[in-house]
């Protein structure tokens, strides 16, 4: 089945996120985007270096970032892996001038963390920053952008982002599968697909 877009019968042309960049912006009017924001999740507001990126995820955008991380969630209590979902965190680093808003992101075991181990995002429409640069700059460890119904891994490696063919974190799921199943019409259908596709009941 092709996802060149998942959720196809939800889709259309006009679907797009609404992305707004910004240039030569400081630290200080970063944070201050982020106090008017103030605590709900969107827009997702992105830094790097004196850009800033705001986003406004369409419905689709929003739909498949829930639909990756509750069949990611699924997966691992099957498995009894502790996972701590932490949704869109902000996390940011002055001195590194870097801040980002993953549309999931998570912590696994038990340990309390200054950042996520894992990061995802959905590229639903191009924006104009780098991201990976930011999760680079921010230590995160892995980072999975989903493209056009691939979900594709970015490992760090000795300060730097290596594509690879599967998760370190969990090299065990099949990330092909679990993308397979976006486009299901509910994400009930989704989870008891993935699921028996996995063998489980």
């Amino acid at each position: 089945m092709s996802t060149a877009a998942a959720l196809p019968e939800r889709a259309t042309a006009t679907e797009h996120d609404n992305i707004v960049v910004l240039h030569d912006v400081s630290w200080e009017d970063y944070e201050s985007l982020l106090r008017m924001r103030g605590e709900h999740s969107v827009p997702r507001i992105s830094y790097l270096e004196g850009e800033v990126e705001i986003t406004s995820p369409s419905r689709d955008h929003e739909t498949i970032k829930s639909y990756i991380g509750h069949l990611l969630e699924t997966w691992c209590v099957d498995r009894g892996i502790e996972i701590n979902p932490v949704g869109s965190w902000t996390l940011k680093q002055k001195r590194k001038r870097g801040g980002a808003e993953a549309d999931e992101c998570y912590i696994f075991g038990t340990e309390k963390r200054d950042r996520p181990h894992l990061a995802i995002e959905v590229e639903w429409t191009r924006g104009g920053i780098d991201k990976l640069a930011i999760y680079e700059k921010l230590g995160v460890e892995e980072v999975w952008f989903w493209r056009k119904g691939v979900i594709e891994v970015y490992v760090l490696t000795e300060g730097a982002f290596k594509k690879t063919e599967r998760s370190e974190l969990l090299p065990d799921l099949d990330l092909e599968l679990l993308a397979s199943m976006l486009d299901r019409d509910t994400l009930t259908q989704a989870v008891r697909d993935f699921r028996k596709a996995l063998g489980e009941s």
